[in-house]
């Protein structure tokens, strides 16, 4: 059995999400989601949404298997603890996979860290990301 793991902040998902974990997904058997931890959030403003409900809304989705919090303080002790093959990252994050694989090594972790490929909209007003439906959001909104 091949276990991948995906991670991120999922605040607000959308269509890029689905994209995201669905590819992860298709590169293994099990699919692990870590839910970043509010307070580690810091490549971008911190989400609204608590921890568990973030979790919470992921774990519901078919895709995956099983969805985690992230550690208070060390974002790789849950991939210690997962203990994956893969460890899949999303087409636009921030993260270097070469850091990654490095930081991997160090611990002793051997599993692959693959990136998936991106997703263009499908209609006009489909949006594939936070921040833009944030966006849209305060233009339509924003003054009432």
């Amino acid at each position: 059995m091949t276990r991948v793991v995906a991670q991120g902040t999922f605040d607000i998902v959308h269509p890029g999400h689905l994209h995201y974990l669905q590819e992860a997904k298709a590169m293994g058997d099990e699919l692990h989601v870590i839910v970043a931890r509010r307070q580690n959030v810091t490549h971008k403003e911190p989400p609204v949404l608590s921890n568990r409900q973030r979790r919470d809304v992921i774990a519901a989705l078919e895709t995956v298997d099983v969805a985690h919090v992230g550690h208070e303080t060390d974002i790789f002790a849950p991939i210690e603890e997962i203990d994956p093959d893969v460890i899949a990252l999303g087409f636009d994050q921030h993260h270097d996979a070469d850091g990654i694989r490095e930081a991997l090594a160090e611990r002793g972790i051997d599993c692959r860290v693959d990136r998936v490929t991106g997703r263009e909209p499908r209609y006009d007003e489909e949006i594939l990301s936070t921040g833009a439906i944030i966006e849209r959001i305060l233009e339509q909104r924003g003054s009432e």
